[in-house]
């Protein structure tokens, strides 16, 4: 488990899929938005947010520390041991969106990153309107790097992509 000021990052429990299935899969507009691939239905016995244990990504449970309540999902996905680095992403759930929990839960997944799996880069992908998770990101040191552009197809368009990274000895200019 991974203690931030506001937010615990734990192991995904099997009580939590049918939440972040119905909450952050089934609406289709959002996660299409968080997801490259397109949207499909799938019963939650085969949600993205079930847990196999086969994964190569590090998968966490996102909890509101002052309430105890399940907050969304983050991984550390797509490590690369030659080069160490690694990108991270984040979904929250609607009802606590707006509560800080995003820039400690970026905070927190750096920690780990660097202090656990020694990484020496970060990346954060998101799109260009997504001011939440770049804010999120800036907040936790990370800074733009550059912009994809065209890069996401969202709802039957084209939009732009941020790229945002940090480096783990700081040098961040």
């Amino acid at each position: 488990m991974l203690i931030g000021e506001k937010a615990v990052l734990r192991a995904r429990y099997e009580s939590d899929v049918a939440v972040l299935h119905e909450e952050l899969y089934e609406d289709v507009a959002t996660r299409s938005r968080t997801d490259g691939r397109p949207w499909r239905p799938v019963p939650v016995e085969a949600s993205p947010f079930r847990v196999t244990g086969a994964e190569e990504n590090a998968v966490f449970s996102v909890v509101d520390r002052a309430s105890g309540e399940l907050a969304g999902a983050a991984l550390l996905w797509g490590v690369d041991p030659h080069h160490r680095s690694g990108r991270l992403g984040m979904s929250l759930r609607p009802g606590v969106r707006g509560r800080g929990l995003g820039t400690d839960v970026v905070r927190v997944l750096c920690r780990y990153g660097f202090d656990v799996l020694g990484l020496h880069r970060l990346q954060v992908d998101t799109l260009a309107d997504n001011a939440a998770m770049i804010g999120a990101a800036r907040r936790a040191g990370f800074r733009v790097e550059g912009t994809l552009r065209g890069a996401a197809w969202v709802s039957g368009r084209f939009v732009d992509e941020v790229v945002l990274g940090l480096l783990a000895d700081g040098r961040n200019p």
